[in-house]
């Protein structure tokens, strides 16, 4: 039986796990639906936004930024009353605020992932922790990654968001050791 890290507990995270967590991934379109994630999930578990991840790309036009960004407040409005995502009046509204700053973003750098991967030098970092206490909550790269993103008018982008950020979209390599997927991300 492979080994998955300790907080892979249940099929959807086993599958999450597996199949996207740690992966490198490029794709402009899927950073920013990250990123709108990673800030919808602050102060909740990870597990509540992905029971509610195909709600949120129906909700949210698939995270086409172009389409989010020209939300209007009445269109905010009617978001605030779907049960299926997150009613969180300040998360919702963040998400037209970070499409407009992500168009900002596409206005000087070729592409949201060349801006983003900057943060790492544009390769992953491979950490080789033994045990989840070892992981953090943040680091330096997370720091930086987070003031910028706030300084070009991001909004729920803390340190510990863009950590998380970093981790889900294969910026660095968190699997345990022991993980089974470790060494396929190495």
């Amino acid at each position: 039986m492979k080994e998955h890290c300790p907080w892979a507990t249940t099929d959807l995270y086993i599958d999450y796990h597996d199949n996207e967590w740690g992966v490198p991934l490029h794709d402009d379109q899927n950073l920013f639906e990250f990123l709108v994630l990673e800030g919808a999930q602050a102060g909740l578990s990870w597990i509540t936004v992905l029971n509610k991840r195909e709600n949120y790309r129906a909700a949210f036009d698939q995270f086409d930024p172009v389409k989010i960004a020209s939300y209007s407040d009445a269109k905010l409005e009617m978001l605030k009353n779907n049960s299926g995502i997150i009613r969180n009046r300040l998360k919702i509204e963040s998400a037209r605020r970070n499409a407009r700053a992500y168009l900002l973003i596409l206005e000087q750098f070729d592409s949201f992932d060349e801006y983003i991967w900057q943060f790492v030098e544009h390769r992953v970092k491979q950490n080789r922790w033994n045990s989840m206490s070892e992981v953090p909550a943040s680091t330096n790269e997370s720091d930086a990654m987070s003031k910028d993103l706030k300084k070009r008018g991001f909004n729920f982008v803390g340190t510990t968001i863009c950590y998380a950020y970093m981790q889900a979209t294969g910026m660095v390599n968190d699997h345990l050791l022991s993980c089974h997927r470790h060494d396929a991300l190495d």
